[in-house]
């Protein structure tokens, strides 16, 4: 079967660590764990003209992915986020404004690679700028055949009612986590109870499926007249730093290849317990867990 291309596009940024500097960036981290996983997984952002820029270019074409959709901005610098975990691995970030993956731009071949591709993976952080607002909506409109993934990952003050709702009208799937529906809850007044709010969500935005991930407390997984809710299981935590674009990538790859709702609920959970217990959002990824032995 050919691999399939999926692109997450948005931001590349340098996660800065207690232990470090890691490479990372939701759409970066869906990336790299759709390549790991036996996809195509190809990072679309933009970089600056700096020595973090060559380093993170330099690393994408290490670990196996195709840097050449990371432009190379000379007027703005890499992006960056402070990452501090709490005493259970959990990240809060903090982000510098106005940094390259705010202007993103794409040439025509970025623009033919996203219009052949099977699953782009985009959220509402790269959109904080109104340049990479329109380029990504832009991207996002030429890939009609596409299965386009809106992975919410709200962070700090980087949306808006706007923002979400726009979004949500070019998606076919909703990847949210437990705190941002919470959020969404009160924006958009939806009904209280998970399952009644993805279910809200499905039908305001002809929505194929929304997906809630909910850390130790498991998953839930909800399409037009069926649902999955696997309960989380005890697994040791190193950090939680991308666990949940390596859920999005699993749960991508298997929808694509037509599995049940249970099928792929079951998969991208093991997959993300995997990345929970390594360190950093790009960890090597256990050869049993790829999409060809599922």
């Amino acid at each position: 079967m050919p691999r399939v291309t999926a692109i997450g596009l948005g931001e590349l940024l340098w996660d800065v660590l207690p232990g470090g500097r890691q490479l990372g960036g939701a759409p970066a981290n869906f990336a790299f764990h759709a390549n790991s996983l036996g996809g195509l997984g190809v990072p679309v952002s933009r970089v600056g003209d700096d020595a973090l820029g060559r380093e993170a270019l330099a690393l994408l074409a290490q670990r196996g992915l195709c840097p050449d959709h990371v432009s190379v901005d000379s007027a703005h610098p890499t992006g960056t986020v402070d990452a501090v975990l709490d005493e259970a691995g959990v990240a809060t970030y903090v982000f510098p404004d106005d940094v390259a993956w705010d202007h993103l731009a794409f040439d025509q071949r970025t623009r033919a690679l996203a219009a052949s591709a099977q699953v782009i993976c985009f959220g509402s952080l790269a959109q904080r700028s109104p340049v990479s607002r329109r380029a990504v909506r832009s991207l996002l409109r030429g890939a009609p055949d596409a299965l386009i993934v809106f992975d919410v990952n709200l962070r700090q003050n980087f949306y808006d009612q706007d923002v979400i709702r726009a979004s949500l009208r070019l998606a076919d799937v909703l990847k949210i986590n437990d705190d941002e529906l919470r959020v969404l809850t009160r924006l958009f007044c939806l009904p209280q109870g998970e399952r009644a709010a993805l279910e809200t969500l499905l039908c305001r935005h002809n929505l194929a499926l929304a997906v809630l991930t909910r850390g130790a407390r498991g998953s839930l997984l909800v399409s037009p007249g069926a649902a999955s809710d696997l309960q989380g299981r005890s697994v040791p935590v190193v950090d939680t730093v991308g666990a949940g674009d390596a859920f999005t990538a699993a749960f991508s790859l298997a929808y694509l290849r037509g599995a049940s709702l249970d099928e792929i609920n079951r998969y991208a959970s093991a997959v993300a317990a995997h990345v929970c217990g390594r360190a950093g959002a790009m960890p090597p990824m256990d050869p049993a867990l790829r999409i060809d032995q599922m």
